[in-house]
């Protein structure tokens, strides 16, 4: 039987406030066994010593957070949009990191359907780019509300309809609990992307009624009505075998004692099972 940890991996963003640093050691202290890296925890000391903490770690460093937002009015908008999605794939190979998680974008002036175009346009142009790198896609999939200005790519079966359009074994879906857990078809489509084997990741957190910011009110799991425990067996059910990944947006939470809203996340995992 596996530690109870052994497949926990927390985003760096769920500790918002921490370093890289604090949250390599806060991370190891508390048994975690794996960590999401989000672009801006990068950032102050680079990539070169970002690779260095990772590696003594003793973490796996389960994906890099976050590329995407490839849509844009203009041609300059998308080709920096391309520009810096290289980037980031170049930033995930260089720390350990397997894939980079797509959060695809959309703006209020591009029509959606225009944006979904651009959507599938992008990632088929960096796609040759992340196999050669060795660093697997993961559309992510928002919640409708933020078809506006986040995604335009809003259900999994969008995700893996593109995936499918794409053609490209190394492009799938990371599954969000905050984003899918309303949707009417989640388990076929969870049932589905394992039997396609596009099934590349899971993000926990949970979604607390009426909540008092869209994007930075979120629960830990068993803290809302998500269900995210019942997600998380759908996904083992078609065959997900990775990391579990706590992604937690909170301003109550950042605000709080970082140790003590990881202690709070890692008690919050056991419980849901």
């Amino acid at each position: 039987m596996q530690p109870p940890l052994a497949r926990l991996s927390v985003h760096t963003i769920t500790t918002k406030p921490w370093s890289l640093r604090q949250c390599v050691d806060g991370y190891r202290a508390a048994g975690v066994a794996g960590i999401t890296v989000w672009r801006q925890a990068l950032q102050p000391q680079g990539v070169d010593e970002s690779r260095r903490m990772l590696a003594d770690s003793g973490l796996t460093v389960t994906a890099l957070c976050r590329g995407g937002f490839f849509v844009a009015p203009d041609d300059a908008g998308r080709q920096a949009a391309l520009d810096d999605n290289r980037r980031a794939i170049d930033e995930a190979r260089a720390i350990g990191a397997p894939m980079v998680v797509l959060v695809c974008g959309a703006r209020p002036e591009v029509p959606i359907a225009d944006g979904r175009r651009q959507v599938a346009e992008a990632i088929a142009a960096i796609a040759p780019h992340a196999r050669a790198a060795g660093v697997r896609l993961a559309i992510e999939p928002l919640h409708p509300m933020y078809a506006d200005t986040r995604s335009a790519i809003t259900t999994l079966r969008q995700a893996r309809l593109l995936c499918a359009a794409l053609g490209d074994a190394n492009v799938g879906v990371a599954v969000d609990v905050y984003h899918v857990w309303w949707d009417p078809d989640l388990e076929a489509e969870i049932a589905a992307l394992g039997a396609e084997r596009r099934l590349f990741a899971l993000h926990l957190c949970d979604w607390i009624p009426e909540p008092r910011h869209l994007l930075n009110d979120r629960g830990l799991p068993g803290e809302g009505c998500a269900r995210p425990r019942r997600i998380r067996a759908l996904c083992e059910s078609a065959g997900f075998a990775g990391f579990n990944e706590i992604e937690i947006f909170s301003d109550r939470r950042w605000a709080m004692d970082q140790g003590d809203n990881l202690r709070d996340t890692v008690a919050a995992y056991l419980a849901s099972g």
